[in-house]
């Protein structure tokens, strides 16, 4: 399979750096029905994240946020991003008047964008 370099583009992670947004990984499929997009957003609660569409560009928002059970504690590794995300996906057309329905499942969020019929 050929990789197209628009694609990686839009789709590759941020050089990381200090204090930047994380940005969550996306898996985007075309389907018979419209567009499904997947994003892996282990640990984040539905209540702290925003969906929209504007043209052809669907935009998920949101913060996760850290919790810890124990009061007294001294970390040794911190690898997970706890801070708040934009990720902003362009679809391939003009979804125009479209249907947005979103589903958190076992860490992803399912964001599946139909036209009206």
């Amino acid at each position: 399979m050929s990789r197209d370099p628009l694609l990686e583009l839009l789709f590759s992670e941020p050089a990381p750096s200090s204090g930047a947004p994380w940005r969550p990984r996306a898996d985007v499929y075309h389907t018979a029905h419209g567009w499904l997009v997947k994003l892996d957003l282990a640990g984040v609660r539905s209540a702290d994240v925003t969906v929209t569409l504007s043209g052809n560009s669907l935009i998920v928002s949101g913060c996760r946020r850290d919790w810890l059970l124990e009061r007294d504690w001294d970390h040794m590794q911190m690898e997970i991003a706890y801070n708040c995300f934009e990720r902003r996906l362009d679809l391939p057309c003009e979804p125009g008047s479209c249907r947005v329905a979103t589903e958190f499942r076992d860490g992803f969020l399912l964001v599946r964008v139909e036209p009206e019929r």
